[in-house]
């Protein structure tokens, strides 16, 4: 995704062959002779494969795949995320379109309407089907589903965490053992550790990107930025409004810093940040960064407003099957299986960094376990599976000009000291004009 401005220029970032095999249950020889008998190749492209510090755990997936199913070779193609959907529409036009694309959920209605996306529906029996989705996280399946089918299955996943740095926390004299649970809470907590430390005292980020926080922060206050039938914008309404009230509130009152993501990022691993809303990817690069500088992680659920109930919205993406060969399609949902399958979100958590969406492996010695006891701040990210609320894709041709109407309204809005209602109202009637 092209990104924005916020207040400075931004950037935001073989072994168990058998246990690979039979992940979910699926017998070695099955998988491997599912594609037919003849060798099938099939292209696949991740924006994973094109980032610094997911590319190897990436390759590990595609690497323990191929040597479970020698018959099928996977050709993984590394693409920049804010290249990959340009990518694939240019290559369809061309008639070279990927088989397998990794693709971010807010194009999920243009990537059905535009890509012709293959729902697993239409190439997987019912049956087989059913029993792949069992013990997949009901609300992280729903992600990939337009129209009642699964067009996209979900893959690399994270949802918005408060991490902290404890030490901060004791330096400013709160008890980093009850980290705020409400938005006021937050304030309060970050106008001390500013004042008593000197560091930043909070900062949410998502003014720039892509706007799966914005979502979540909306949801949570009770609004929407798309109604139930997908025919109408409403992040102007008022429930809208005042949770991005909140946000601004924040900044003008010297609770939120003044960094933009990219700095944020760089100055939470130096210590230099109480608090920081952002993707629970970022996990494993803040705890070797802690580490390193002699600072205590943590990690808490997503802030609320007051006693509504949050509603974390997920980043990531899924996996779409763009091929029109039946081979292809056949060897491509072998993939599909088992990187989203138990050893597959075991590298992709562990190695990579993002949620399982099977849940029960955290509780499987065999799979994460071990790894869940030795890094327990995964629990906030995983409890937030619970209520998780889809990333809503703005349907037709324009969806990615009406998320960056949504973005630049909010960045103007939280650096204004005056009322921010008629900014947003724009925001909507602009971005009405824009849909189908």
């Amino acid at each position: 995704m092209k990104r924005r401005r916020l207040w400075v220029p931004a950037l935001m970032s073989l072994s168990l062959i058998a246990t690979a095999a039979c992940s979910n249950g699926a017998d070695p020889s099955t998988a491997a002779s599912a594609a037919g008998g003849d060798k099938v190749k099939i292209k696949f492209y991740s924006y994973n494969l094109a980032t610094a510090g997911q590319k190897e755990g990436t390759q590990k997936l595609i690497d323990e795949f191929k040597a479970a199913n020698p018959n099928i070779d996977v050709e993984g193609i590394p693409v920049l995320s804010q290249d990959i959907n340009a990518k694939v529409q240019a290559d369809i036009v061309a008639g070279s379109p990927p088989d397998v694309a990794q693709l971010v959920f807010d194009g999920l209605d243009f990537a059905v309407n535009n890509f012709n996306a293959k729902p697993l529906e239409d190439i997987v029996p019912a049956d087989e089907l059913k029993k792949n989705f069992e013990g997949f996280s009901p609300n992280g399946l729903k992600l990939g589903q337009l129209n009642g089918k699964t067009y996209g299955l979900p893959f690399t996943f994270s949802t918005p965490v408060l991490f902290y740095n404890a030490k901060l926390f004791k330096d400013a004299g709160l008890d980093p053992e009850k980290p705020p649970a409400t938005w006021a809470e937050v304030k309060e907590d970050a106008l001390q550790i500013a004042k008593k430390t000197g560091a930043a005292g909070v900062h949410i980020a998502g003014a720039t990107g892509n706007d799966w926080i914005i979502q979540a922060l909306i949801g949570s206050n009770g609004g929407k930025v798309l109604s139930a039938d997908r025919k109408k914008i409403q992040f102007g309404e008022p429930e809208a409004v005042d949770a991005i009230k909140m946000w601004q509130d924040l900044v003008v009152s010297g609770a939120h810093s003044k960094m933009n993501d990219s700095e944020v990022v760089e100055a939470m691993s130096q210590g230099k940040v109480g608090m920081l809303l952002f993707t629970s990817a970022l996990q494993s690069s803040f705890l070797k960064a802690a580490q390193a500088g002699g600072w205590e992680l943590k990690a808490a659920p997503m802030p609320s407003f007051s006693s509504k109930p949050t509603t974390p919205v997920n980043s990531g993406s899924a996996l779409f099957i763009l091929s029109g060969d039946k081979k292809k399609q056949q060897a491509a949902w072998e993939f599909l299986k088992f990187v989203t399958g138990n050893r597959g979100y075991t590298i992709i958590t562990s190695e990579i960094g993002y949620l399982p969406l099977r849940p029960a492996l955290v509780e499987d010695p065999q799979y994460l376990k071990d790894w869940v006891t030795k890094n327990p701040l995964v629990k906030p990210n995983l409890k937030q599976l619970e209520k998780l609320q889809p990333w809503l894709s703005y349907p037709g041709q324009n969806w990615r000009q009406i998320e960056t109407i949504l973005l630049d309204s909010v960045q103007k809005s939280i650096l204004s000291s005056g009322d921010i209602t008629p900014i947003m109202q724009d925001a909507q009637k602009r971005a009405q004009a824009l849909m189908p």
